[in-house]
């Protein structure tokens, strides 16, 4: 099958790959007038009464952002956001065809850490989790640290721990197969970055031996916590 030919027909056809749909209809003045205004101000007063009522009256609870500045896409590089809406709709697919989630892509012009740094927080107290993707080393990991630490929603940076999680998955599933132990086996983590960095990490957090480590050319140091590297000179 050509890919490319039916992923261009796809993205096409609608535009896009999502939508955002009503979940009440309003085919009456009450119906209307319930879902907007007057009655729309009672929610209000419950949520400025008490601010975890926004779970209950709102869409905040199952609704997922999924943020970009579009500076390390797939294996695209630094394309900007509105190339990589894309896959940011796509991602927004996933969680809703396999977990149930609203999902919705935000794309930034943003250059700096800062800049996404404020944006997300700016935009949080719509969302009941963070979800970044395809940001550039070593600024993901300084943006997800300092969310994590401020915010009050969980903040996930996908192409370091979703990549993880399948790594160890396919690992333990391997040795299984094989019938060896992860603490008994020797892994060696061919560069750092930002999903090299996280497999390494998820992989020792799961019993891999301690003395596991990447092996880095120097390039990618910066972007890494130095405890989880080993340098050796080529």
């Amino acid at each position: 099958m050509d890919y490319n030919k039916a992923a261009l027909e796809l993205h096409s056809k609608f535009p896009g790959k999502i939508a955002v749909q009503s979940l009440c209809e309003c085919k009456d003045r009450d119906a209307l007038s319930t879902a907007y205004t007057p009655g729309v101000a009672e929610p209000c007063r419950k949520i400025k009464a008490n601010p975890d009522d926004v779970y209950t009256y709102t869409m905040k609870g199952r609704t997922v952002a999924v943020v970009t500045n579009g500076t390390a896409v797939l294996g695209l590089g630094n394309i900007g956001p509105e190339a990589g809406l894309p896959v940011m709709e796509g991602k927004c697919v996933l969680f809703k065809e396999f977990g149930g989630v609203d999902a919705f892509p935000i794309c930034l012009n943003a250059k700096t850490k800062e800049e996404v740094i404020a944006a997300v927080k700016a935009i949080a107290p719509t969302f009941g989790g963070i979800n970044l993707e395809d940001i550039r080393s070593p600024e993901c990991f300084e943006i997800e640290a300092e969310l994590e630490r401020d915010l009050d929603i969980p903040v996930f940076h996908d192409d370091q721990h979703g990549t993880a999680i399948i790594v160890l998955a396919g690992v333990l599933n391997a040795l299984k197969v094989v019938g060896k132990r992860l603490e008994d086996v020797k892994i060696v983590q061919n560069g750092p970055g930002a999903a090299g960095t996280a497999i390494i990490k998820m992989l020792q957090v799961a019993g891999a031996p301690a003395a596991s480590k990447c092996i880095a050319c120097g390039i990618c140091v910066k972007a890494c916590p130095m405890e989880v590297l080993e340098i050796r000179e080529s």
